[in-house]
Parts: structure tokens; sequence; C-alpha cells
């Protein structure tokens, strides 16, 4: 079987993680290659990583001269699927559909109608075009059950989406600074401290703006702690103001991109995250592999995962408070902090490994196949 997958290349966050993983796992049972149109980080992390890669450069966004070499390319090696991942992949695969004659697929890692909520004319133009291109597309994979009920309900198929939870590798090499490097690369001193951190893209979807509050109302009552936020994006400014008018610059630190994720989460002791809206979020499996237990809002899938007290626990979609009481139960029970950090990458590890990811993967697409013939 061979399955061409489409991605923009541009990716920095969990589709890059998703891919990755997913086609170093599936290469042991099918043959699979990527094809991206941005030549960055993704596409060197892919090949570093053992991926047949290769990059169709396009001059811009709405460049689609590379739909006419795409044809070629998927009729020359005569691809049984193709697999799209992103706004950016579902563009061209519009255009590419009426061309080959395979059937086509597309992984819903996020809700489409919020990725270009920060902007004004991304949200009017690309989020438009991905929602009618995503019409165009034969079966899609959901990250999990919530978002394959969204489909649903914006009048998609039932019976052409199919779930499949992310999965990470577990048994690849972790490469990771210790933690005294890492803060010493900020100046910061994080002795004595508990450390709180969110990794994410500064972007409304993720609220940064709870975890702030949290953090005030947490330091209202202990100050032996610091918040790391690591990420870029469109809120930056807007928070650091926020930070400033509560009068906590001292405990709170803005990173800005963190190029190796996992010295960011062997420097802290707990994971949090806030978004709005999430499908299955490959920051906790990441923390995971350092047995960082979690703070998350219960949206997406999360709760397929995080059981409240074993492994982690939930709140609610801003609810600064319960996110302040949890990080404060924490620092008054820190044996706690080991114990379900521990749970949680027991759990994972039973049930969201890219292993298995994979091997679901490999059944759908045999499914489809024979669904074909």
């Amino acid at each position: 079987m061979k399955v061409l997958h489409l991605i923009s290349g541009g990716d920095t966050g969990g589709a890059k993680t998703h891919v990755i993983s997913l086609i170093k796992e599936l290469n042991k049972l099918i043959d699979a290659k990527v094809i991206c149109f941005i030549e960055d980080i993704f596409y060197y992390d892919a090949l570093e990583a053992g991926i047949d890669i290769e990059v169709f450069k396009q001059k811009k966004r709405t460049d689609i001269s590379v739909v006419k070499r795409l044809e070629e390319e998927i009729i020359r090696k005569d691809y049984d699927i193709i697999h799209c991942h992103g706004a950016r992949a579902n563009f061209i695969a519009m255009f590419l559909k009426n061309k080959i004659k395979k059937p086509m697929i597309t992984t819903i890692h996020s809700d489409y109608k919020l990725d270009f909520k920060d902007n004004f004319y991304k949200r009017i133009v690309y989020t438009t075009l991905n929602s009618i291109a995503l019409k165009k597309f034969d079966y899609y994979i959901a990250i999990s059950d919530t978002f394959k009920d969204m489909m649903e309900s914006r009048g998609f198929e039932g019976d052409k989406i199919f779930t499949v939870y992310n999965g990470i590798d577990l048994e690849s090499e972790i490469e990771y600074v210790s933690k005294e490097e890492f803060l010493k690369r900020y100046n910061i001193s994080g002795e004595g401290k508990l450390i709180v951190g969110i990794i994410a893209r500064l972007d409304a979807v993720k609220d940064h703006e709870t975890f702030i509050k949290g953090a005030y109302k947490v330091l209202q009552q202990r100050k032996d702690v610091i918040f790391l936020i690591a990420g870029t994006g469109s809120e930056e400014k807007r928070l650091k103001s926020l930070v400033k008018e509560m009068r906590i610059e001292d405990y709170i630190h803005f990173l800005g991109y963190v190029k190796d994720p996992y010295s960011f989460f062997n420097a802290i002791d707990i994971n949090v995250l806030t978004s709005i809206s999430e499908s299955f979020p490959y920051v906790i499996l990441e923390g995971a592999r350092l047995k960082k237990t979690i703070i998350s809002t219960n949206v997406g899938g999360i709760n397929k995962l995080i059981k409240d007290g074993y492994n982690g626990w939930l709140i609610d979609v801003g609810d600064s408070n319960a996110l302040a009481e949890k990080i404060i139960f924490f620092m008054e029970n820190k044996e706690m902090i080991k114990t379900m950090g521990e749970n949680l990458f027991k759990s994972v590890k039973e049930n969201f490994s890219s292993k298995n990811m994979a091997e679901e993967h490999y059944k759908i697409y045999k499914q489809i196949l024979e669904s074909r013939r």
C-alpha cells in the first residue's frame, strides 16, 4: 500500500508532531511519503526522523501551480490514497481532486472555524476556503469523538468520518538540557520555587489570560512559585500588558518560541493547558513522556486521557479559580506531583502510543481501499 501525505510544512505544533510520529510508524506497515509546500523546521525535523519527504515549493499560499506537479507524482508513483493535513493542503487538494481518481482523506486536527480566529483577513478568506475544500474530501479522520460529533453537526456524513486519537513515539530518545541550564538561558532563578508552565502559541483560542489570572490568584497566597509561558503569537503584547497591570512580572516569564520543548517540560513541575478548543493535544502527551502531570481545560478528547486526581486535573474553560485551587493543591501535596505524573505516563503508554495510532490508520486505509474495490 502506498499513501501520500500532504501538509503545509510551516507547522511547528501538534500537527508537526502528529505527522512525524505517524509516518515513522506507518512506514513499518506501508510505503508512506510526505510532500510539503514550505521548506521550514517541519521539513528538517522530518528528514532527521528518516522520513521520505519532499518540498514542492509554493510562491505563495494561493499558488496552485504545484497541483500539476502533484498530479504527475501521484500517477507516476501510483499512490493508493492521498491524505491531507491542514488548511493549505486541503486547499491544494480541492484542485487536485478532479485530476486524480484516488480516495482522498484529511485529518481534522483542530476546529477549522477557529484556526484563524485572531486575524480578520485570514478568518474571512482562509476559513471560508478551508470550509469549502473540506466538503470535497471522500473521508475524514477526527482526532477525537468530540470532533467527529462537531463535523456531523456541521453536515458532514458520519459514515465517512473515522476517529483516531493522537499517539506519541515513546521509544525514541528524548534530547533536553538540564533544568538549571534551561532556566539560565532566560536568566530565571528557580531555586526553591515550584515551576508551572504552559507551552502554546499566544493566540486567543489558547486563552493564556486564564493562565495569568490563575497565577495571580496563586500569588496572593504563595510566593514560592514561578510561571513560564512558552510560545509566540498575536496575543503577546496584550498578555504582557496584563501581567504588568497585575504587577506580577517577577513571577511570570515569557520565553518566546522554545525550539527544544522537552527542555521546557524537563524544567517545569506542572504542565498547564487553558485552551478554549482542542482536539487531543500533543503538549499533554509530550509532557507525559517526562512524567509531568497536567491541569487542563476539559475540551476535545482530553477527558479520554485525564482522570481527575489520578493523572491530572480537568477544569472548565475560563475557570481561573479552579486553576489556582489545583496549583495550590499541588503546592500543599508535592508528593502528588510525582505520583500523578507517573500515572499519566502509564496511561499514555497503555493507550496513546504512535504504534497504536499507526495501526488504526492502517486499518482505515485498508477499509477504504476494500470498499472502493
